[in-house]
């Protein structure tokens, strides 16, 4: 069991950790159907990018990167639906750590990733605009946990000691975030130990006993209260930020494309963006049988851990113009909290791909 929490904490690891390290997965890579197998809502729209596009399809499969989290687990439908196919048009690898992933984005080596928002927003600074955003696949997946029953609200965290991971990273920004607007101090009102791995996290919570409160990512999780007896979920930070800040959204997960991609490949793109979000459109709606494919291409260990942890990952699809207003809410406050957490500035409009 200690192996499958460590596997876990991986995943959630990468993905709510912008720049952490790592090694590779063992490169494993699969693809999707073509615009054929989307809904006809979807074939509509991919039919209305196609006229519009003004360059020919290429015939090459487009390259993509995921992290083995929940960023990715939207898109298990489209890899499983490409392995039938003899040209595949999407070749999908995933990897361990988000900083595999940036060189080969930024040298043309890779035309999409799935990665952190604000990772993005940083990619999107250091290489000039070359970098933008085209949807939202992941909100948050942060939780507070505890193994008592006093912490029912936000303001219930005063006074409390809190576990988490994620010290100079966005989970550290969201938890003062809410705890600040909701009147309460990061610094003297409750005592926060950050540990650089989930797995200290869980040792905490078994031996501070009862009343003990964390802050943990999903599908680490659901992975930890079969460790912990009596641990449960007390708030869902990703509805807590949408109490303070209803016109933005807590924002994990992204899919981030080059801009010369997008700009020569606009047909592809379009295509491929029809087909994703069909794909989570199909996981949020058949969790058990999204959970077998998650299992299979190993980005949560288990299929029974993953169809318990599916639901609380928040994996959605936002494009267009409801993308620009969450995710920019969403990096104005990291902005605010740490300049360097979102490349230094926040993004020009043109980091919004679609968006006029």
């Amino acid at each position: 069991m200690k192996r499958l929490l460590s596997m876990v904490m991986a995943a959630a690891m990468a993905l709510s950790l912008a720049a952490c390290g790592g090694t590779a997965a063992s490169g494993s890579t699969a693809s999707s159907q073509a615009a054929s197998s989307v809904p006809a809502s979807s074939q509509a729209e991919s039919a209305s990018a196609a006229s519009a596009a003004s360059t020919p399809y290429s015939g090459d499969a487009m390259r993509i990167a995921g992290l083995q989290g929940p960023t990715t687990m939207g898109m298990v439908k489209l890899m499983k639906d490409q392995e039938s196919m003899e040209s595949p048009l999407y070749e999908v690898t995933m990897y361990g750590a988000a900083d595999e992933i940036v060189p080969l984005l930024t040298k043309g080596e890779l035309d999409a990733a799935a990665i952190p928002a604000n990772l993005a927003a940083t990619l999107y600074q250091k290489t000039e605009g070359k970098i933008q955003v085209a949807a939202v696949n992941t909100l948050g997946v942060l939780y507070v946990v505890t193994t008592g029953d006093e912490v029912a609200s936000v303001a219930d965290l005063a006074g409390k000691t809190i576990y988490s991971t994620g010290k100079g990273t966005t989970p550290e920004y969201v938890l003062n975030y809410i705890l600040s607007e909701n009147g309460i101090d990061p610094a003297k009102d409750v005592t926060i130990e950050y540990k650089s791995e989930a797995t200290e996290v869980l040792a905490m919570l078994q031996s501070a006993g009862e009343g003990a409160v964390a802050v943990l990512p999903q599908p680490y999780v659901t992975a930890a209260q079969a460790q912990v007896e009596g641990l449960t979920v007390a708030l869902d930070l990703t509805e807590e930020w949408n109490k303070i800040d209803p016109d933005s959204q807590l924002i994990t997960g992204v899919l981030a494309v080059r801009s010369d991609y997008a700009q020569q490949h606009q047909l592809e793109l379009e295509v491929f963006l029809a087909d994703y979000r069909s794909s989570i459109e199909w996981v949020t709606a058949n969790t058990a049988d999204a959970a077998q494919l998650v299992a299979e291409y190993g980005i949560v260990a288990k299929a029974p851990l993953a169809e318990k942890a599916l639901p609380a990952c928040n994996i959605t699809y936002m494009a267009g113009a409801d993308m620009k207003q969450a995710l920019s809410g969403y990096l104005d406050v990291l902005y605010q909290q740490d300049a360097a957490s979102v490349g230094g500035a926040l993004p020009g409009d043109d980091f919004y791909y679609g968006v006029e």
